[in-house]
């Protein structure tokens, strides 16, 4: 079970907050859509941990448009798979997301900024969707929900292996 920290009063409580177990499959697009609201909450994260603040103001303003597509892509799964509690779980999902993230931050303690920071350097270095998704994987950021891909239908399996 994984922890959840919340900061009250400047000091941090810890509370057990299980991992959100989705039962609609995520399709690729959304997939990544959450490794890049991943990626940015970390970078939010490390920002404000480590005074980088210009450093995510500047991510941000590059990304703009890739982090509009990536909120659309996680809102999308939330109406799909939870209908009208949509907002209530995509909610709960952000939440669960910064908190794991600040765990991190605790567990690493004064080492978290010099192990983050080149998280920054590698985003900036990005040209895609999927290049931002894929510094998730690497960094592994942690992910509060434990969803399984949606299969690939046979056909598209076909056309994807003989590219």
């Amino acid at each position: 079970m994984a922890r959840k920290f919340m900061l009250m009063g400047g000091i941090a409580a810890v509370m057990a907050v299980p991992s959100l177990a989705l039962a609609t499959c995520l399709r690729p697009a959304e997939r990544t859509a959450f490794d890049i609201r991943a990626l940015q909450s970390q970078l939010m994260v490390v920002a404000l941990s480590c005074q980088q603040h210009d450093s995510y103001n500047a991510f941000v303003t590059r990304f703009r448009s890739q982090l509009g597509e990536a909120h659309r892509g996680v809102t999308g799964y939330y109406q799909r798979a939870s209908g009208r509690q949509a907002q209530r779980e995509m909610d709960q999902y952000i939440t669960n997301l910064a908190n794991n993230q600040m765990q991190v931050g605790i567990t690493q303690g004064s080492h978290f900024c010099q192990n983050q920071l080149p998280l920054f350097q590698q985003a900036m270095g990005a040209s895609s969707l999927a290049d931002l998704a894929a510094i998730t994987q690497r960094a592994s950021i942690p992910q509060p929900i434990t969803t399984d891909n949606c299969p690939v239908p046979p056909a598209r399996q076909q056309r994807a292996s003989a590219r």
